[in-house]
C-alpha cells in the first residue's frame, strides 16, 4: 500500500501568467505558497479476486473494468499516461473540499502520479512529477488550466515561478527571515465562500479574456517584483502587501464577470470594513476559499462579521508531494 500526501496551494500574485496562453507569448510568473492542508491518495494493487480491475472511491465509488470505463478524468488520464497495465484500488481523502480554488486537481493528480511511480518502484523528482501533472491536465485530459498549480503542488514552499516563451519553467525558492514570513502568515486568514464550482467553465471564458486583456494580465505578472521587494526589504511595512492583494484582486475581477458577483463582493466589502487591508478569491473565481490580509488584531473582527462562513487556519508548508507511506505488495 502506498498513500501519498500533496499540499494545495495559495497564490498571491501572477494568477493568469501561468496560462499557455499567455506565457508562450509574454512570459509569466507567479507568487504562491504551499499550505498544509493536503490530498491524500492512498493506492494499492489489486488482488486478482474481482470482477473489476480498478476500484476508485472518492465522492463517488467506481468500479471498472478497464481504464476506459473510468469516469475520473484526473484517474483515467494518470493510468493512460502511465500505461498501467496492473489491477488498482484508489482512494481520496482531502483536507479541505474540491473545486474551491486551492489547486485540489492539480494536488490529486500530482499525488497520484507519485503514488503509482511508488508502486512502480520509482522514486520520481519534485520537478519531474511537476512536469508530469501539467502534461497530464493539459495534454491528456486537455483542461483549460494553467501551469502553477502543478508546481506548487508537486514541489511545496514558498516560491517564486517563472514560465517561459519557450516553454520552460523555473522555480526559485524565497528567501526570507523567519520572522518575517512568519508575519506573513499571521497577516492571512481563509475563509470559505460555501459556493463549489467547476472551474472550467469559469476558465473558458478567463482565457479568451486573458488573450484581449494581455495588459492587465502582465501587470499581475509585474506584481511579483514588487511584492517580492516589499517582503525582502525589513524596513517596508508588510501593510503594503495586502494593499498589492488589494490592487490585484480589483485587476483579477475586471478580466473576466465570471469571477465575482454580488455575493463574493459582499463577502470582501464585509472584510475590509472589519479591518481587512486586501485580499483575492482563490483560483479560477466564481466561489471557493477566499484569502484576507488583515493585521492580526483585526481577525476576530472579521471572522464574528462574517461568522457564517467557515474560517480555515493554516500554516505555509516547504515539503510539496511525499510518499508517508509505502508498503510495496505484489500479485
Amino acid at each position: 500500500m502506498i498513500i501519498t500526501k500533496t499540499p494545495f496551494r495559495l497564490s498571491f500574485f501572477g494568477g493568469g501568467t501561468d496560462y499557455p496562453a499567455h506565457y508562450l507569448k509574454h512570459g509569466g510568473s507567479v507568487l504562491a505558497t504551499s499550505i498544509n492542508k493536503y490530498c491524500y491518495i492512498t493506492c494499492r494493487i489489486l488482488p486478482p479476486f474481482f470482477e473489476h480491475k480498478f476500484r476508485i472511491a472518492y465522492s463517488k465509488i467506481e468500479n471498472a473494468k478497464t481504464i476506459d470505463e473510468i469516469n475520473h478524468p484526473s484517474v483515467k488520464g494518470v493510468l493512460n499516461y502511465l500505461k498501467i497495465d496492473m489491477g488498482l484500488e484508489i482512494h481520496h481523502d482531502g483536507d479541505l473540499p474540491a473545486r474551491s480554488g486551492l489547486g485540489s486537481s492539480s494536488s490529486f493528480t500530482a499525488g497520484l502520479l507519485n503514488a503509482i511511480h511508488a508502486i512502480n518502484g520509482r522514486m520520481i523528482s519534485k520537478y519531474d512529477l511537476a512536469m508530469q501533472t501539467i502534461e497530464v491536465e493539459q495534454d491528456v485530459i486537455g483542461e483549460n488550466v494553467g501551469s502553477q498549480d502543478q508546481v506548487t503542488a508537486a514541489m511545496g514552499g514558498f516560491n517564486r515561478v517563472n514560465f517561459n516563451v519557450d516553454g520552460t519553467i523555473e522555480v526559485k525558492p524565497i528567501i526570507l527571515p523567519r520572522e518575517r514570513k512568519e508575519n506573513l502568515n499571521d497577516h492571512l486568514m481563509m475563509l470559505f465562500s460555501g459556493v463549489s464550482r467547476n472551474s472550467q467553465s469559469i476558465t473558458v471564458k478567463k482565457i479568451d479574456n486573458i488573450k484581449k486583456k494581455s495588459q492587465d494580465v502582465s501587470r499581475l505578472g509585474e506584481m511579483v517584483d514588487e511584492s517580492l521587494s516589499i517582503l525582502t526589504n525589513p524596513d517596508c511595512d508588510i501593510a503594503e502587501f495586502g494593499r498589492m492583494m488589494d490592487e490585484a484582486w480589483k485587476i483579477k475581477r475586471g478580466i473576466s464577470s465570471n469571477i465575482s458577483n454580488d455575493f463574493i463582493d459582499d463577502i470582501y466589502k464585509t472584510a475590509k470594513d472589519n479591518g481587512a487591508i486586501g485580499g483575492k478569491l482563490m483560483g479560477a473565481g466564481g466561489g471557493g476559499f477566499m484569502a484576507l490580509f488583515a493585521p492580526p488584531d483585526r481577525h476576530e473582527h472579521i471572522r464574528n462579521a462574517l461568522s457564517n462562513f467557515v474560517h480555515v487556519p493554516f500554516k505555509f508548508e516547504q515539503q510539496g508531494s511525499t510518499v508517508c507511506v509505502y508498503e510495496p505488495q505484489g500479485f
